[in-house]
């Protein structure tokens, strides 16, 4: 993954990350009561788009922070580790989503996927230091 997928990435995960708490802070429970949740489930229902939303927008920021470092130190490391940033926010927050907008509890299943996942790049990313060769794509 390159520099610039990574910001294309963090774009995107910021401002939906900002669109969802906003959306619960605003619109939740109108949708909820709209579609018959019971409303013994609303703060439930945001506390995991909460949670969904947090991590969403900390990979954001993660993601930018690696695409300033990319292009300084680019290496398969950083790459990798953006990767599985991107794969992970797309499995954990999308499985919180589906859970709230879908009411399909059965993707819980998916989120503890997403979040190894998130992890692994993490892991990935402090391994850059330790076995990246602190050149970049063009070998300078």
């Amino acid at each position: 993954m390159s520099n610039r997928h990574c910001l294309l990435a963090a774009g995107i995960f910021g401002a939906l990350g900002i669109l969802m708490g906003a959306f619960g802070a605003h619109a939740l429970d109108p949708l909820l009561a709209a579609l018959d949740v019971p409303e013994g489930d609303f703060a439930r229902r945001g506390e995991i788009l909460e949670i969904g939303s947090r991590y969403q927008i900390y990979h954001a920021v993660a993601l930018l922070g690696l695409a300033a470092l990319m292009d300084r130190r680019s290496n398969a490391w950083l790459s990798r580790a953006a990767l599985l940033w991107v794969a992970g926010t797309v499995l954990f927050s999308g499985s919180l989503y589906g859970i709230v907008f879908a009411g399909i509890n059965a993707l819980g299943a998916i989120t503890p996927l997403g979040g190894l996942t998130l992890i692994a790049g993490w892991v990935l990313a402090g391994l850059a230091a330790v076995n990246g060769d602190g050149r970049n794509e063009d070998g300078i």
